[in-house]
């Protein structure tokens, strides 16, 4: 290579090496200095759950404000009574309950309750950051998160829970997908993976349609 053209890649090289973690820091206080409130909001939800030979689905409408909290209620079901009532319904519960807890604010991706750490930029331009925990809580995870590059949006969020939820649900694996839909950014679809004591392996697999966000009507869910 000639001696300026190999020059010429060094240059490159190291501005590389110091743009992609500057890029990564600038998408997280991006992502950092936006309110990741939850919105209020009205939709539907499919829940799919499987456990050995057992097979339940439920769809239910949904709604949330932070005055009223969250609320649900079941428009279809079928397959295992023991699938829908032990896993799928017992999931819209527990999301009721914390939200009335206030345990929702502890489980925000925020600096008191994660330290977060660039990990490059993936092959979708998407800015990876390594998740760590400060709290061992059932509702953080360890993992990564996923952001737009462009605006700090949140896109993907995966990893293990920090602490088991009971002693016979454990190794609770989830991704989250978001988009952002009528300028807020909203979960669109879960996916969780657990071993259940002496059950085996359970999957969980949630999607959202939404029909109003912040008050404003949507045209269209997607």
């Amino acid at each position: 290579m000639h001696p300026a053209a190999m020059l010429a890649a060094l240059v490159f090289a190291s501005t590389a090496r110091a743009t992609v973690p500057d890029v990564a820091d600038q998408t997280i206080r991006q992502f950092l200095a936006q309110d990741v409130t939850q919105p209020a909001y009205r939709g539907i939800r499919r829940l799919e759950a499987e456990n050995g030979s057992r097979k339940g689905w439920l769809e239910a409408t949904t709604e949330y404000s932070p005055q009223t909290g969250f609320h649900y209620e079941v428009v279809a079901e079928g397959g295992s009574s023991y699938i829908r009532t032990k896993v799928l319904k017992a999931v819209l519960d527990g999301e009721r309950d914390a939200i009335a807890d206030g345990e929702m604010a502890r489980a925000s991706l925020a600096p008191c309750n994660y330290a977060f750490h660039p990990n490059g930029i993936d092959a979708d331009g998407l800015v990876n950051v390594l998740l760590a925990p400060r709290r061992k809580e059932r509702v953080l995870v360890s993992g990564m998160m996923a952001l737009n590059a462009a605006d700090g949006g949140l896109v993907k969020l995966q990893g293990r829970l920090a602490k088991s939820p009971s002693f016979w649900v454990t190794n609770v694996d989830i991704v989250q997908t978001y988009e952002r839909i009528s300028g807020t950014v909203v979960p669109v679809t879960l996916e969780t993976k657990a071993e259940v004591r002496f059950l085996g392996e359970a999957t969980l697999r949630m999607s959202y349609v939404y029909s109003e966000i912040d008050g404003r009507p949507l045209a269209s869910s997607r």
